[in-house]
């Protein structure tokens, strides 16, 4: 049955593409993250997919009356990504839940970002929970899961994989979206 967040994306011209795993816990990467509307057809997608959920925002977003907007939305405040507190706050969340899946821009803003934050893998591997590749794709006016990148102990390894799966993906800016270097 299509939920109102599918009758939503199918008006607007979109789809959602691929089952959601049967994985109680996960960090949920999103991208490519080049424009603010992403964050609605993310929601949006998401929601479709029938999951709990919560997303990271950072804390500049959670001022009156922005704040009740973002709680509304599903979103959490955290210092950037880089702070070990995100971190663990994350990790304790998900400790915590008995299903819970926290959603991230891997890139951390809507800028060209040539180097992502590691901070999405750090949440992985401390919670011992796999990463769900999800993604937003405007040419093809699709939304949904790429893959699941169940083995995170080697970074390297995982973003080879993460470049595998967003390689053919457009932003709404594609200039903006930049697969990673392997360093």
């Amino acid at each position: 049955m299509e939920t109102i967040s599918g009758k939503i994306l199918k008006t607007l011209g979109w789809k959602v593409v691929g089952e959601f795993p049967d994985i109680k816990k996960s960090i949920i990467i999103f991208a490519p993250h080049t424009a603010h509307i992403d964050a609605l057809y993310g929601k949006l997608g998401i929601n479709e997919m029938g999951i709990k959920y919560t997303f990271l925002s950072k804390k500049e977003l959670f001022f009156f009356p922005m704040n009740l907007v973002m709680k509304k939305f599903g979103s959490i405040p955290v210092r950037g990504v880089k702070n070990a507190n995100a971190i663990f706050q994350v990790v304790d969340l998900l400790n915590r839940a008995e299903e819970l899946h926290i959603v991230i821009s891997p890139e951390g803003r809507i800028q060209r970002m040539p180097k992502w934050n590691r901070g999405f893998y750090h949440m992985a591997v401390k919670a011992k929970v796999p990463i769900i590749v999800a993604y937003l794709d405007y040419e093809k006016k699709e939304t949904g899961v790429k893959g699941v990148i169940y083995n995170v102990q080697d970074y390297e390894s995982v973003l080879k994989k993460i470049n595998i799966l967003y390689k053919d993906v457009s932003g709404k800016r594609p200039e903006q979206f930049v697969l990673q270097s392997i360093e």
